[in-house]
């Protein structure tokens, strides 16, 4: 693995994002996950999986760099499918998975901590859906996740605005489940991990794919019209100013085409 690493103790994997410096989801990231998702299902030994980042944050976002190498609207689209489908298996995995945040889980990271099944989250971590701010949208089902976790109005803001929340407040919002200071979150993590460890994993399986009856027809509508958005978005003039501002460290000037 390149761009993760991960172990396996008392029957919990730990996958540990390990992309310096800020653990951006490439492509090549969201692949290694899937990869490890598919021996995790197969070793009826693992009990529950615990997913965090190496280093200062948990993930800060897609790479936006890699975006600047996709070469067509359809490419862009195919990503957003990609990552759609990675995230939805995630969530209707057979086997209880919890992020365990600190520093940042911003765009993509939020995406990928919201198809987990549980978030633990430090006090002061920033959470956010930013990709506004680049003249982009999110693309790995963030439209539709985030508004199912905190309501719509707050989601509008977190994405109109591209400002983080903080851990505390994710869990104020329902978005995270708890909030801890920077050295107890991945020793309360375990403790949870530990707990759902214990329990049968013909019944957790079934838990598991009961919750997944919440979402309608309309949240897989939801998502593929975004990942056909995101593809389009990307290929606007403002997509183009708002990645070049990034990348140059400026703010963007958008002229709404």
């Amino acid at each position: 693995m390149e761009y993760l690493k991960w172990s396996i103790e008392d029957r919990i994997a730990t996958i540990t994002l390990d992309r310096p410096p800020a653990n951006a989801l490439s492509s090549g990231l969201l692949r290694e996950i899937s990869g490890v998702l598919d021996e995790i299902e197969e070793n009826s030994e693992i009990r529950a999986i615990v997913i965090h980042g190496h280093g200062r944050f948990f993930s800060a976002g897609a790479d936006i760099k890699e975006f600047t190498t996709v070469q067509s609207s359809d490419d862009f689209a195919n990503l957003g499918k990609f990552g759609q489908g990675l995230f939805d298996r995630m969530e209707k995995f057979p086997k209880p998975i919890i992020a365990a945040i600190h520093g940042a889980a911003l765009g993509g990271g939020l995406e990928l901590a919201m198809a987990c099944h549980i978030r633990y989250v430090t006090e002061n971590a920033k959470l956010g859906l930013p990709e506004l701010q680049l003249g982009l949208i999110p693309g790995f089902a963030g439209t539709q996740r985030l508004p199912k976790y905190i309501g719509s109005a707050r989601a509008a803001e977190m994405m109109f605005t591209s400002e983080p929340i903080t851990g505390l407040q994710a869990v104020q919002y329902g978005l995270a489940n708890s909030a801890y200071p920077e050295a107890e979150l991945l020793d309360q993590t375990y403790k949870l991990a530990k707990k759902m460890a214990k329990k049968s994993p013909v019944a957790i399986k079934a838990a598991i794919e009961l919750l997944n009856y919440g979402k309608t027809k309309e949240f897989y509508e939801g998502t593929a019209r975004e990942a056909q958005l995101f593809g389009e978005v990307f290929a606007s003039e403002d997509a183009k100013e708002g990645i070049s501002a990034f990348i140059e460290k400026r703010e963007p000037n958008f002229k709404g085409a």
